[in-house]
């Protein structure tokens, strides 16, 4: 079998059908069902059969599907490990980046380092903070950035701060805010703790959500609309002076920050491609420079 086998047998697992699987893959029924053939012809035994509600996995075939995923990871480190002996910096960088960053950072960032490495390859996956973050940690990326602090016992490095405040068009009383429209957005739950302890720990009445977005980008866009007020990053707001700002503090009077990082595992700086992409952002003003 090779590796287009494994996937076949990945896809076709979590489908359970032939035609969502087939189109998945983006080859034809029949195509797809000769492969099928093909695997059990090599093993010498059935792996699915086929009934009213679909396909049904045999045990052996159950256990082969299984395998699909250490299989996948196993010719993936094969591969990057022969392209880590070349003395070039290439091959594939496997990067997990929280949504923020991707639209915001990303595009710079890696135009800056293909200016460098121009051999290097990417696959990039995008998500919350926390999804990233467990991208890193099983493995399946070799660096991760992400907002707000985990608990990692690995390398990690400190891209940039930035403030929370709460940003209108025009000048608001911190005493009005219950009062007050609050546009609310989908954050991953880092942020969203934080807000709601502040806003816990000042206020007994919940917030009047005058309006729900999507994203932080979108509350934004509201907020310089004068439809109402928004509790965002200071990054997103710092080409908008004519805003009216109010940073939040904790009862100690102290700013609160939210913190990017960047991850990754100490084994995967012995790929040389890894290794030049950690120190070259390391070198970074992350916050100025991208």
């Amino acid at each position: 079998m090779n590796e287009r086998d494994w996937h076949i047998l990945k896809v076709l697992y979590e489908k359970k059908n032939i035609t969502k699987t087939a189109q998945s893959l983006f080859i034809s029924q029949p195509s797809l069902t000769k492969r099928i053939q093909q695997i059990e012809k090599e093993f010498d035994l059935a792996i699915i059969s086929r009934g009213t509600k679909g396909i049904q996995f045999t045990p052996q075939g159950e256990y082969l599907a299984k395998c699909a995923d250490e299989m996948l990871m196993r010719i993936r480190n094969i591969k990057e490990s022969v392209q880590n002996m070349n003395q070039e910096v290439s091959g594939t960088l496997r990067l997990g980046v929280s949504n923020y960053t991707t639209r915001h950072k990303l595009p710079k960032l890696l135009k800056l380092f293909r200016e460098q490495f121009p051999d290097v390859n990417y696959k990039v996956k995008t998500g919350w903070s926390r999804e990233v973050f467990n991208l890193v940690y099983n493995g399946d990326v070799h660096v991760g950035i992400v907002r707000g602090d985990y608990h990692w016992s690995e390398s990690k490095q400190l891209l940039f701060e930035e403030n929370i405040c709460i940003v209108s068009k025009e000048k608001i009383e911190l005493e009005d805010l219950p009062s007050l429209p609050r546009i609310e957005y989908e954050t991953d739950t880092a942020l969203k703790v934080i807000i709601d302890n502040w806003w816990t720990g000042n206020f007994s009445v919940p917030p009047f959500i005058g309006m729900e977005v999507d994203k932080a980008d979108t509350c934004k866009e509201m907020v310089l609309n004068g439809l109402g007020y928004g509790i965002l990053p200071s990054v997103l707001v710092e080409d908008q002076p004519n805003t009216y700002q109010i940073h939040l503090r904790n009862e100690k009077g102290e700013t609160l920050r939210r913190k990017t990082w960047m991850l990754y595992q100490n084994e995967s700086l012995e790929m040389k491609v890894v290794k030049e992409f950690v120190e070259f952002v390391g070198k970074l003003d992350f916050k100025h420079d991208i």
